[in-house]
């Protein structure tokens, strides 16, 4: 009886050492729409967590003393705001430590409340309304140029650089879609312009014969549509079968690859000059090296490009971690002091600063257009 006796308490001394060198694990959420019309951005976005969570259990990152073990929870959004706030929710019953998204303004803003409530900081990667980062919660950040930026700085590009005489709007009355598209208009009257047309659609239409039409008698030169590229794509089909000729314009939201398929052949060389919410500048030789790295690591691991939002997802997971190592601690409670102090974080996407707010300081802007069906750079601003 005493031989078993100790054999139970040598096993359990076994178990309650090999406990104490245990990996603790990190986890880490991400929502964005991994079904529906933007899947393939959504998707694009969970392979960037994805990669960054993978490249950081390969080094065997070590937090407070202790090595850990990031794990992801990767949450489907649909774009859709309800399902959002429950895939927030869901991810705070699992008691994440942090979550990087989501893609979408229209589910990042209802869903960080959520997220601020329970304390734990989250950082969209392309969420671009300015209402995002000014409702005062302490753990919301962004690691993109907002649509004050994005579209303010189309609407004067349009006027000054295209010559635009004859500028008209759509939205897709989504928060992102809107939001960008106001700030397009501030930007046209800005540089000295006006617009003679504003139309609206939704973000799941396929039809836009109507609003077209009613544009078409106004014979604009350019068209600014704010929304994404699952409904630009139809939109410039149906602008070819009606014999419109403008330019399509568009914040980072048509700006990915996929484009020019969505579009079927409609688009003409250098019709559609789009804005990617960050971006490196081409004389940057080290970011640049880093940013075409990262898109061959990405092809390799994922058969696939990168559509848009990838790199940044990365880069917020990545300093994410980063923040809890130079805080000693993965409690979201001591390490968001540490995230919000960021300043100059050397990313793939570029240098990255949080102002006061959470927005990123400086955020950069790269102007695209396509060219025989393949995305083409115009330039970086800020």
């Amino acid at each position: 009886m005493q031989f078993k006796l100790n054999l139970v308490a040598a096993a359990a001394l076994v178990a309650f050492a090999g406990s104490t060198h245990a990996q603790e694990i990190v986890k880490i959420g991400h929502v964005a729409p991994t079904s529906g019309g933007t899947a393939h951005l959504g998707k694009d976005n969970e392979n960037g967590a994805r990669m960054a969570i993978d490249e950081l259990n390969a080094k065997g990152v070590v937090i407070g003393g202790k090595k850990v073990k990031f794990e992801l929870l990767a949450e489907d959004d649909g774009a859709d705001p309800k399902q959002g706030t429950a895939a927030a929710q869901k991810l705070v019953d699992s008691k994440v430590n942090g979550v990087v998204g989501h893609l979408n303004s229209g589910t990042s803003i209802p869903a960080s409340k959520i997220y601020s409530d329970a304390g734990i900081p989250q950082i969209s990667p392309s969420a671009t309304n300015t209402r995002y980062t000014l409702q005062g919660f302490k753990t919301t950040f962004r690691v993109v140029a907002n649509d004050g930026q994005i579209g303010n700085t189309l609407g004067k590009y349009a006027v000054q650089q295209l010559k635009g005489q004859s500028i008209a709007i759509i939205d897709d009355r989504t928060a992102y879609g809107q939001g960008v598209a106001d700030e397009f208009g501030k930007g046209v009257v800005a540089a000295g312009s006006k617009t003679v047309g504003r139309e609206f659609t939704n973000d799941k239409a396929t039809d836009f014969t109507a609003i077209l039409t009613n544009l078409k008698a106004k014979k604009p030169d350019i068209i600014f549509f704010g929304g994404m590229d699952a409904v630009a794509g139809p939109m410039l089909r149906q602008m070819k079968q009606l014999g419109i000729t403008a330019k399509l314009m568009g914040g980072d939201g048509i700006c990915s690859t996929e484009l020019p398929k969505l579009a079927a052949g409609s688009m003409a060389d250098g019709q559609v000059v789009c804005a990617e919410a960050g971006g490196i500048d081409d004389k940057d030789v080290v970011a640049t090296k880093a940013m075409a790295d990262f898109k061959a690591r990405y092809k390799a691991k994922f058969n696939a490009d990168v559509q848009i939002y990838s790199p940044y997802v990365y880069d917020a997971v990545n300093l994410m971690a980063a923040a809890m190592q130079k805080a000693g601690s993965a409690d979201p409670v001591k390490y968001l002091p540490e995230l919000a102090k960021t300043s100059t974080y050397k990313g793939v996407t570029g240098l990255i600063s949080f102002d006061e707010k959470g927005d990123i300081k400086n955020g950069a802007l790269t102007l695209h257009t396509y060219m025989a069906g393949k995305q083409t750079n115009i330039g970086v601003v800020r």
